[in-house]
């Protein structure tokens, strides 16, 4: 899958791209869910419930804002895909996040959710066609095409990757 331009997608998710490396994206895709499974595997409970500063998201919340917004950008290239073009509306992550109620679950719970949801959009992104790849719409009023949104879901999540190493798990 070719690399999406600047023009496929607004600015701000322009950075998340611009987080990754060359190469394949599906295989960074999966190369990025063995990698946030070894990360967090042996972090136990009360160390998932941190926050490095008070307002900010506990290790659980960031998980679980990895999987809402995973779902989310899926959900939009689905519908650009099957050629409706939107307008989809924005995502407030801090209500999604207050409203998940991640800290309430075990972390367990939310690696094999996160596991679930990154296999089921890998096996999304391998069955669209080139047409459909380039097709725009609509979201959170900005253009985007089908094939930018499996680049922001790896560079999103390589961002809090990023942030879970540098506060969290130091």
């Amino acid at each position: 899958m070719k690399r999406p331009d600047t023009t496929e997608c607004a600015p701000f998710y322009q950075n998340y791209i611009n987080e990754l490396s060359e190469g394949d994206v599906l295989e960074i895709l999966e190369s990025q869910l063995d990698e946030t499974l070894r990360l967090l595997q042996d972090v136990d409970e009360e160390q998932a419930e941190f926050r490095y500063a008070p307002g900010k998201w506990s290790i659980k919340e960031i998980l679980g804002h990895l999987i809402d917004a995973e779902r989310l950008f899926t959900y939009r290239a689905m519908c650009f895909a099957r050629n409706d073009l939107g307008p989809l509306p924005n995502m407030d992550e801090n209500a999604y996040v207050k409203f998940g109620k991640f800290d309430e679950r075990t972390l367990s719970q939310l690696l094999e959710e996160y596991r679930y949801v990154r296999l089921a959009s890998i096996a999304f992104f391998r069955g669209i066609d080139d047409e459909a790849l380039v097709r725009r719409g609509t979201a959170n009023e900005n253009q985007f095409t089908v094939r930018s949104f499996p680049f922001i879901i790896a560079g999103h999540e390589r961002h809090h990757l990023n942030v879970l190493k540098a506060r969290y798990l130091k």
